[in-house]
């Protein structure tokens, strides 16, 4: 590696896996240590395509579809959780279910549909696609409205003196949540907003680990994979801050960034990851980094 360059290097703190996706994988590698069939998982585990080749080395099989498991097999449910007609799909099949849904999603199910049972509109901020929220949303489809913007809020085909409640995906960014809530209770008199559900606290402590930097580095560099959420909002909340910011998935990704001269001239890189990237990732960054430091 030639020509050093001068800078210092500060890793966030926290980072990196939360407690949600370490049960999911312990689940997951129980399962198939323990288990003589083959184990299939509803979807990515998490969202990481290093953690999802490690268990596929390991005899995992991800699906996309509840159908591709064989009657009777055994299905494992991601950290993301799944709707009410996954579960009962997989109960017409016969499936042994493992369930590795991360706690605070399975609350956010829990308070969406209570608030659908006592006849309220529930407002879910988050992403239209993402495992979570179409998990969530399959509570009640009816009843749950996802949007991600202030201008959906005012495209809402809902009564404004309505029964309406407002909720967010675990790994969205704050700043996004607040601005939607906000446009949510200027159009809506009775909005319910209720505290710490929604955003988990792994999600809120990353992001506020990120706006740290403000000020203090001249790039952070988020460890991630781009179908992962909480980090692709890492990038957001650097962003905020008035930081560059970069998503990488691992040394070869950084690698291709920093050959053309990206690194010169900087004085301190933050580092962060989502909560979903292995450590030893992160680790092999800092060595890498360490290496184009010293110019070797």
């Amino acid at each position: 590696m030639e020509g050093a360059c001068e800078f210092d290097i500060v890793v966030a703190d926290p980072h990196g896996f939360c407690s949600g996706v370490k049960n999911a994988i312990k689940i997951a590698e129980q399962t198939l240590e323990s288990s003589g069939e083959p184990i299939y998982c509803y979807h990515e585990l998490v969202h990481n395509h290093i953690v999802v080749d490690r268990l596929v080395a390991k005899g995992m099989r991800f699906i996309s579809s509840i159908e591709d498991v064989p009657v009777g097999g055994t299905v494992l449910f991601s950290a993301h959780g799944v709707s009410p007609e996954i579960r009962e799909k997989a109960k017409v099949r016969n499936l042994k279910v493992i369930d590795a849904t991360c706690v605070f999603v399975q609350r956010l199910h829990d308070v969406a549909l209570s608030y659908v049972r006592d006849g309220k509109t529930v407002i879910l901020v988050g992403n239209v696609g993402h495992d979570e929220v179409e998990g969530v949303r399959g509570e009640a489809p009816d009843a749950i409205k996802v949007v991600s913007t202030p201008e959906e809020i005012a495209a809402l085909e809902i009564d404004d003196d309505g029964e309406v409640a407002i909720l967010s995906q675990t790994t969205i960014a704050r700043h996004q949540v607040d601005t939607v809530v906000e446009a949510a209770r200027k159009r809506f008199p009775k909005l319910e907003r209720p505290s710490r559900i929604g955003m988990c606290f792994a999600t809120e402590e990353r992001q506020e680990a990120v706006r740290a930097f403000a000020g203090n580095v001249d790039l952070v560099i988020v460890l991630g994979s781009r179908t992962s959420a909480n980090s692709n909002r890492l990038v957001d909340v650097a962003s905020e801050a008035g930081l560059k910011a970069i998503l990488v998935s691992d040394v070869e990704d950084l690698d291709r960034f920093v050959k053309s001269g990206a690194l010169q001239g900087l004085r301190k890189i933050g580092i962060t990851a989502g909560a979903s990237t292995p450590e030893d990732v992160i680790d092999g960054v800092i060595e890498y980094l360490s290496s184009f430091k010293a110019g070797q």
